[in-house]
């Protein structure tokens, strides 16, 4: 694990020993005044600030990713509170994160398999709001195998509990080389696949229903085009 010297002890006691490195799961990690908080401020935000796609809407904060450089934008307070609580525990090699998408999932919504790409620093990091959900992973399309059906239930490898409140740390060899989605279902049911189980409080067999669930994708853009930068050229 690259960044593991970076990593405080208080993280490295989460860390998801059944799955691929490499992966931290903390239960609880904000209490249930401060859900109601951040809840209250996402459905705050201006109407315009919601993009609508397909399965989910989603709130951009930060600035746009994009190969020549983010263009930075002021995090809210309310949102720098936790992206500075993430990063204390070193989740981004000690560096800040500074960029965060708020994305809202109803019951029955998802998104497909998808792998978060070279624009971030190779961390992702998620705080879970208002309803628990299963993130799944799965073996990218493997090119030399041209003659077996490579459906999403042959590459699918495992999955993890996320509880409201918690938070989950990805990076290594499970953020770069490994696809994560989530199926549009009503209910979630818990299976020996599902790996962080005895962190999370969960049993085999168990089901349970989605709610509307709000995440945080908190993640670190490295290349940034600072706007005052970019007035001094015109």
């Amino acid at each position: 694990m690259a960044n593991s010297c970076k990593i405080s002890e208080e993280l490295q006691e989460y860390i998801v020993k059944d799955a691929p490195p490499t992966v931290f799961y903390v239960p609880e990690f904000i209490t249930h005044e401060e859900e109601e908080h951040l809840l209250q401020q996402v459905y705050r935000a201006p109407k315009p600030k919601w993009t609508q796609l397909s399965g989910r809407k989603l709130q951009n904060w930060g600035g746009l990713p994009q190969p020549k450089g983010m263009i930075a934008e002021k995090l809210p307070d309310w949102l720098l509170t936790y992206t500075e609580k993430v990063s204390a525990l070193g989740a981004f090699a000690g560096k800040t994160a500074n960029h965060v998408l708020v994305n809202e999932y109803r019951p029955e919504e998802g998104i497909m398999p998808h792998e978060d790409g070279p624009l971030y620093h190779p961390t992702v990091t998620t705080i879970s709001l208002g309803s628990s959900c299963l993130l799944d992973f799965y073996r990218p399309v493997d090119q030399t195998q041209t003659g077996v059906p490579q459906t999403e239930e042959r590459r699918y490898m495992l999955s993890l509990l996320l509880r409201r409140r918690s938070l989950l740390v990805v990076q290594g060899e499970m953020y770069e080389h490994y696809l994560h989605g989530i199926r549009g279902v009503a209910m979630d049911t818990l299976t020996e696949r599902v790996v962080n189980l005895s962190l999370a409080g969960g049993r085999v067999g168990e089901v349970l229903p989605r709610t509307t669930r709000v995440s945080l994708t908190i993640r670190h853009v490295p290349k940034v085009c600072r706007t005052n930068l970019l007035l001094d050229r015109k």
